[in-house]
């Protein structure tokens, strides 16, 4: 692609930030505000679990209008953990006759091509979707910039400091 484009850059932090700056928040609200100028697809997950051979069981996406890409139950090649099943209630009965994310994946990666994609917790449901790959023997080729983290503009929104991290504090999705 060549020239200049007038368009936000996606990947940029926002401009002036300083953790624990009297501008953080003001910052956060123009990275939204350039992030929605994107026009972004919204991702959200659910999942075997947490660990590392855990799998994607639900995905869904939806357009920056609202309107639904994909919302599909996804049949993974492990058992949901019981934590994981206490806090989304599917079962993998539920998930017996749903397609394998290998069957999933050709509709989703269209869905994505090109697109920015803004996800709660991004590097939580792009680490289970890589695992997901990893497990049906795809290979991952969605470029990382394409994600951003919804969670962590909303923590500098919100502004409250995580001395353990180091950065702002993260907060439930149902607390968002």
């Amino acid at each position: 692609m060549s020239g200049q484009s007038d368009a936000p850059d996606f990947r940029a932090p926002a401009s002036g930030y300083a953790p624990g700056s009297s501008t953080s928040r003001l910052d956060a609200i123009r990275q939204a505000r350039a992030w929605l100028a994107l026009e972004p697809l919204f991702l959200d997950t659910e999942t075997t679990g947490l660990e590392p051979a855990d799998q994607v069981i639900e995905i869904c996406v939806l357009d920056h209008t609202g309107r639904v890409q994909l919302d599909t139950l996804v049949r993974p090649s492990r058992r949901i953990s019981p934590g994981a099943g206490r806090v989304h209630g599917i079962t993998d009965a539920q998930l017996q006759t749903m397609q394998t994310w290998a069957e999933v994946w050709p509709k989703l990666e269209g869905i994505l091509a090109g697109k920015n994609v803004a996800i709660y917790n991004a590097d939580f449901d792009v680490r289970l979707m890589r695992q997901s790959h990893r497990a049906h023997g795809l290979a991952w080729t969605v470029p990382s910039e394409r994600f951003r983290c919804i969670m962590e503009l909303y923590a500098q929104y919100f502004g409250q400091r995580d001395p353990r991290r180091g950065s702002f504090r993260w907060h439930r999705l149902e607390d968002a």
